[in-house]
């Protein structure tokens, strides 16, 4: 059998690491880019090599932009009272998608798994505190998804919330989310049928 050229090996290894590569979509990936021109397939690497000095995270939200703050928590018409939290970027861009909320967002920055031992120190939680501490929001959304992890982070979340700024309303997205789904996943329909119809916790 012909072994596989060194830089092609390197870069299908590099591409199986991505979410939904494995081995053989990654050799697919690296064939079909090597039969590209080679124009595009500069401006994808320069595109890959320049992401990470072109984007960053908001001080604000901890969603990914290209300036601080970004656009969404930049724009002084949206409802500073509400503010929806979200575990992941792409579910923030999800719901903005809908264009139904007009409050303001916060990443989180995952979940709890309480099987896999994940520790509560790797959520944003201390953003999340100096943002209800400015004393602006009066709701917030948790807007988590209904899985087992998401189920943990909620009551982590609230427990914390409840005990430092009782005056905050905590909310959770309710109608519309099957058990076991996740926001990023959810059509338009549902996360607003889901907020619309949202209950306390």
């Amino acid at each position: 059998m012909q072994r596989i050229p060194e830089p092609l090996k390197n870069l299908v290894d590099q591409l199986a690491r991505l979410p939904g590569f494995g081995p053989k979509s990654a050799m697919r990936a690296a064939m079909t880019l090597l039969k590209w021109p080679e124009t595009e397939v500069r401006r994808l690497g320069k595109g890959v090599y320049e992401l990470r000095d072109t984007l960053h995270l908001c001080s604000r939200c901890g969603g990914l932009s290209d300036s601080d703050p970004c656009p969404i928590c930049a724009d002084k018409e949206r409802d500073e009272s509400e503010l929806c939290l979200v575990a992941e970027w792409d579910s923030m861009l999800t719901m903005e998608e809908g264009n139904f909320y007009r409050g303001y967002y916060m990443i989180l920055g995952g979940l709890l798994a309480p099987l896999d031992h994940s520790p509560a120190e790797m959520l944003e939680m201390e953003r999340l505190r100096s943002r209800l501490a400015e004393g602006r929001v009066k709701e917030l959304i948790l807007a988590l998804g209904a899985t087992a992890e998401a189920e943990a982070t909620a009551t982590y979340v609230k427990d914390q919330v409840n005990a430092r700024f009782p005056d905050v309303r905590v909310t959770r997205l309710a109608q519309g989310i099957p058990l076991g789904a996740e926001v990023k996943y959810m059509d338009r329909e549902t996360l607003r049928q889901s907020l619309r119809y949202r209950q306390a916790l």
